[in-house]
């Protein structure tokens, strides 16, 4: 019940307080002794709070409103808690109008649970009154880019305005207005810096304006502290884009934890440290258009960014080694844990190392190239909590010494009956000092212990080795400190697969690209020690280039510097193993394919056949073919009408003949061109004029007898010339048959000798007196024995000699032509059956001391005629002295 009384109470007071100074809804609380003050285009205002204030307990707000030349232009508010009630109230702003271009008024006011006082306070700023030239405001104030910028023209009295500008800017982004009678306004929109120190704002002539700085605030980032000398702060950061203000009259501002930064336009800032540990270090940057604050947090001693090492210098040079030595600025640094990196460089190629240690002070640096000059540069971080490298060390120049080439690179290339073994020339890193020469051995693999060594003093030799067997070749190099290790390649022979003319591996073609060419291969179990890549024009003679990959690479970039676009080239892939090299792959292309240039077929032909052409050529020479050829094109036109362009073609790159077919008798040029990837080139042009088919017929019935006669009169000529041989060889002279005196003895069954030249009758008589028979055949009751020799029944010879031996002869006739004899006489006349094996003999008696056939026999003894008489023909001995050939004519006895 008291705490609803003491309410009740408490509502009744406060209901009695806030009705003081009530009336119509007006607030009789409010602000008095208004001031307005002006400072560098800053309007500051100051008032006190009426006495009746002092009542209020809650927020007591007040209203402000701005006005230019009576033109409300801002309006803005400010709280008063209650206790701040009874103190002096302050509030600035900053117009956007120059104070001395026109007058500023302020009128302030208070307002409380919605009821507010009268507007009975205002204080005004006059603006710069009327001169005699026109002058222009603000002078030399600093602007933002981006921002408007507004300036005004206090003309004369009495003087018409004409115009307003700013240099650099165009009328799109200028806006002039009038604000009073003298005043002109001009706004602009700055969208770029002043290039020179500041912008011109002119009104009416050049002689009147104002200078105007436009520019960018400060913009600098990314603060990092850390410490070199373990003893001070070294905060660095990026200093921002350049602000375009000049900076000996507006320069940037900058602090580091409160003190200033002398170096702070270049980005960094110093200072002594009293205590370690990690804290916050602010770096605060500013200038007339605004201020910017950056922070960063750490702990010193976890950011030491080590000084350079220095005095670094090579203390002991060897051929692959060296010792580099240095010392410290700090020397806290040798009690820290140190990671080091090398920089070792030669020509364009950069070797980085590290090494770790505490304190380091050496190192030493190995792989080096013998007779060879480095550049060397060392820098240092902390291992432990590492922040950044130091910067590099001054670089030391030296030059190691010399040292055996290393061992060379050596290849093979078959040439005819010869073997060229070829080794790439040691370059300056390689042959660690000048070469004197070269020693080449050789041996057959079966008989090592038959060595062959030479010296040249260039890079290849051409061996005549034996075809048959395989043999190692061993290649080295000798310099003034001693000869390289040797490098050994076996010779395979000439029927291995090595050689690409007996292997069966086919060609594939291969595009170049980039100058070169990109090659894959199958992997090769054979290859223990890697692949071989070598390649060479296809079209001449040349020194083939190679390159080596390891043994789990299978693609490589074959790039040479003798490379020629329009050249096609061979590439061979060879398996490196512990004996000859194996042929697996060969390839065939352009780096770069060029059109062919036009008269490729030089032996260009034509031929008719109808009405259809036949255009050949003979095959193109691998030199010509600038481009890998997919086909031909025959072009032909009639020359009567040249608009009428026709065409054959064939996808057949070996292909040499192109018929146009169905063509008219008339005059028709031919074209000939290849297809290629570069496009058709090669153009080879023909003119033919056919002929009708008459013409042709004659062409052939004239040719035809010209050949007949030709063969005839050649035929007659020789014919003439040789008649007398002709003549024997076909008419032979009759031979004439000589019958001896034997034949003609008395008796059965004897031969008769006769002399046909005697025969009282003609030839034809003789021949139908006796007819002649096959052996076996009865004739005229006599019968010849087959396969028997014709002998006479007296086998006596003219002197009556017995047991001369029988000669087995064709009796020679009367003349001296010796026909030769066959089977058959080849004359007609006869058909005289000549037994083989006789021979021709004299058809004249023996003399009679002898006969041929007593002087050339031994023991022959006189015989009587008793003893040689033989009746009966079939007791004749088949080597009696006389026998009846069957080219003796048997003639039949006569009657008795």
């Amino acid at each position: 019940m008291i705490s609803w009384l003491l309410l009740f109470v408490s509502l009744f007071y406060q209901s009695t307080q806030d009705g003081i100074g009530k009336e119509k809804g007006v607030l009789h609380c409010g602000p008095q002794n208004l001031t307005l003050e002006k400072s560098d285009q800053m309007i500051l205002s100051t008032w006190e709070d009426d006495p009746s204030c002092f009542a209020l307990r809650d927020v007591l707000i007040y209203e402000l409103v701005v006005l230019i030349e009576e033109q409300e232009v801002h309006r803005d508010k400010l709280a008063v808690s209650p206790d701040q009630i009874g103190s002096t109230h302050s509030w600035s702003w900053t117009p956007y109008l120059a104070l001395e271009c026109a007058s500023h008024s302020v009128r302030i006011s208070s307002r409380y649970n919605n009821r507010t006082s009268p507007w009975t306070q205002e204080k005004t700023l006059p603006g710069r009154g009327a001169s005699k030239k026109p002058q222009v405001f603000p002078q030399d104030k600093v602007f933002e880019v981006g921002r408007h910028g507004n300036f005004c023209c206090i003309m004369p009295a009495g003087a018409v305005f004409d115009k307003m500008y700013m240099s650099g800017y165009n009328n799109l982004n200028m806006k002039t207005r009038k604000i009073n009678n003298q005043t002109y306004v001009l706004t602009v929109l700055l969208d770029q810096p002043s290039k020179h120190s500041c912008t011109n704002v002119k009104c009416q002539t050049s002689d009147y304006g104002a200078c105007a700085y436009i520019g960018y605030r400060p913009d600098d980032r990314d603060l990092q502290c850390e410490t070199q000398d373990l003893e001070s702060v070294d905060c660095l950061w990026t200093v921002g884009k350049e602000t375009y203000l000049p900076k000996r009259k507006f320069s940037t501002e900058y602090q580091l934890n409160g003190s200033d930064c002398p170096n702070g336009s270049k980005g960094r800032c110093s200072q002594k440290i009293q205590e370690v540990g990690e804290r916050t270090w602010t770096l605060t940057t500013k200038n007339n258009l605004g201020k910017k604050e950056l922070t960063d947090r750490a702990d010193l001693m976890k950011r030491v960014h080590m000084f350079a090492p220095k005095g670094v210098s090579a203390s002991a040079v060897n051929a692959r080694n060296v010792t580099l030595s240095w010392s410290w600025k700090v020397q806290r640094y040798s009690n820290l844990n140190i990671t080091c990196q090398v920089n070792v460089s030669h020509f364009e190629t950069n070797t980085m190392s590290e090494i770790f240690g505490v304190g380091l002070l050496s190192v030493v640096v190995t792989d080096l190239i013998p007779n060879w000059t480095y550049n060397v540069a060392v820098r240092c971080g902390t291992t432990e909590h590492f922040w950044k490298w130091s910067n590099w060390s001054s670089s030391v120049n030296f030059h190691t010494r010399g040292d055996v080439p290393d061992a060379l690179d050596v290849w093979m290339q078959a040439r005819d009956n010869q073997t060229v073994i070829i080794w790439k020339e040691p370059q300056a890193n390689e042959s660690h000092g000048d070469i004197l020469e070269y020693e080449v051995s050789w041996t057959e693999t079966a008989e090592r212990e038959r060595l062959n060594k030479t010296k040249v003093d260039h890079n290849s030799i051409s061996l005549t080795l034996d075809p048959t067997e395989e043999h190692i070749v061993t290649v080295s190099a000798r310099n003034i400190n001693g000869s390289s290790s040797p490098t050994t390649i076996v010779i395979p022979r000439r029927k291995s697969v090595f050689l690409p003319d007996i292997t069966n591996v086919e060609t594939d073609g291969i595009i170049g690209s980039d100058g070169g060419f990109n090659l894959s291969w199958s992997v090769s179990s054979a290859a223990s020690c890697g692949y071989v890549v070598d390649w060479c024009p296809a079209s001449e003679s040349c020194r083939v280039e190679w390159l080596k990959v390891p043994p789990n690479v299978t693609n490589t970039r074959v790039f040479s510097k003798s490379f020629k676009a329009g050249v096609r080239y061979s590439l061979s892939v060879y398996a490196c193993t512990n004996r000859a090299p194996v042929l697996l792959e060969q390839r065939e292309g352009y780096t770069e394919e060029k059109r062919i240039e036009d008269g490729l077929f030089q032996s260009l032909k034509w031929n008719q056949r109808d009405s259809d052409v036949e255009i050949s050529w003979e095959p193109v020479p691998l030199r010509n073919q600038t481009a890998f050829i997919y086909g031909y094109v025959l072009d032909y036109v009639d020359n009567n009408n040249n608009n009428k362009l026709l065409s054959v073609s064939t996808d057949d790159p070996k292909a040499s003949s192109l018929t146009a077919t169905n063509l008219n008798i008339n005059t028709y040029t031919f074209t000939v061109r290849a297809k290629t990837a570069a496009g058709e080139g090669g153009a080879t042009t023909i003119t033919a004029t056919l002929n009708s088919l008459t013409d042709n017929l004659i062409e052939i019935v004239c040719v035809s007898l010209v050949a007949v006669f030709g063969l005839l009169s050649l035929v007659t000529t020789l014919c003439f010339r040789h008649w007398s041989c002709i003549k024997h060889k076909v008419y032979p002279p009759i031979p004439t048959p000589v019958l001896r005196d034997k034949w003609l003895t008395m008796g059965e069954n004897r031969c008769h000798h006769l002399r046909v030249d005697q025969f009282p009758h003609s030839e034809a008589d003789v021949m139908d007196v006796p007819e002649l028979h096959k052996p076996g055949a009865p004739v005229n009751d006599y019968v010849i024995q087959e396969n028997l020799p014709y002998v006479s029944a007296h086998t006596q010879t003219e002197k009556s000699y017995y047991n001369q031996p029988v000669r087995n002869c064709i009796p020679q006739p009367s003349s001296a032509i010796h026909p030769p004899f066959r089977s058959l006489f080849p004359n007609p006349s006869y058909s005289l059956t000549m037994v083989p094996g006789y021979q021709l003999c004299s058809s004249g008696p023996e003399p009679q001391g002898g006969t041929h056939l007593e002087k050339s026999s031994d023991g022959y003894q006189p015989q009587s005629e008793a003893e040689s008489s033989s009746v009966n023909q079939t007791d004749e001995r088949p080597d009696s002295p006389m026998s009846c050939v069957s080219t003796y004519i048997l003639l039949p006895q006569s009657p008795q």
